[in-house]
């Protein structure tokens, strides 16, 4: 009787997790995995340099950070983003990731924002990163989509261009300065995170070559690209 037990709970937990994996399946609702990632448990620091920005911006760009730490403990990264206040130039510490703004889009690259990483284990844990957001992008609910979507990559989130609309925070953005509805987190993505997670504890991967990837399929400007590593200051 306890042997038929435990073999209905062991084939309850294989259906649940095959329904899961079948909702979000990679590419269709969920993005892969595979870039960057803070370590676990990580207080990251948030500031923004706030001369880049209008007053009425600030709030936009914040918005995302208690969306992902609303789902701090189901992703199993135990990482939380505090807003540490304003800042006069990028802040290159541990634990510090910075918003700005900068030059990003041009007709080549066609995107709006970009995550700018660096380890200084060499590997694809983060020390600090930084959000640079191009001047053109002011719509203050695409300002926050933006935002939401470059933390994805902060959780080894990579772009979802195939995903179903609204399935995932790394959709791909459609015509500058239009909203994708998508400021937080979706259930695949708490998925996929959790799953960058788990490897992330086997193995820390080598960080990636210092290229960005450029792919031109002929869509509307999108607002993002691969996250790029930049050298330390």
């Amino acid at each position: 009787m306890k042997v038929t037990a435990v073999l209905v709970i062991v084939l309850a937990t294989w259906v649940q997790l095959w329904a899961q994996t079948k909702r979000c399946e990679i590419g269709v609702k969920a993005p892969p995995i595979g870039f960057w990632t803070w370590p676990t448990g990580t207080q990251v620091k948030v500031y923004v340099v706030e001369s880049d920005f209008q007053p009425g911006e600030v709030s936009f760009l914040l918005a995302p950070l208690a969306s992902w730490n609303d789902v701090s403990e189901l992703t199993g990264s135990r990482v939380k983003f505090g807003y540490a206040g304003a800042a006069t130039s990028p802040r290159h510490c541990e634990n510090c990731l910075t918003i700005e703004r900068g030059v990003v889009f041009d007709k080549q690259h066609r995107h709006l924002t970009e995550l700018r990483a660096y380890s200084s284990r060499g590997d694809q844990t983060l020390s600090w990163a930084r959000i640079v957001i191009d001047p053109l992008l002011t719509n203050p609910k695409a300002l926050t989509d933006a935002v939401a979507h470059e933390l994805g990559h902060n959780f080894g989130l990579r772009d979802c261009y195939s995903c179903k609309a609204k399935s995932t925070v790394m959709n791909q953005f459609g015509p500058i300065n239009v909203a994708n509805e998508m400021p937080a987190p979706t259930a695949c993505d708490v998925t996929q995170v959790k799953a960058a997670y788990q490897q992330l504890t086997l193995n820390a991967n080598r960080a990636p070559i210092a290229k960005k990837i450029v792919e031109d399929k002929g869509e509307e400007p999108v607002d993002d690209d691969t996250p790029i590593v930049v050298p330390k200051p």
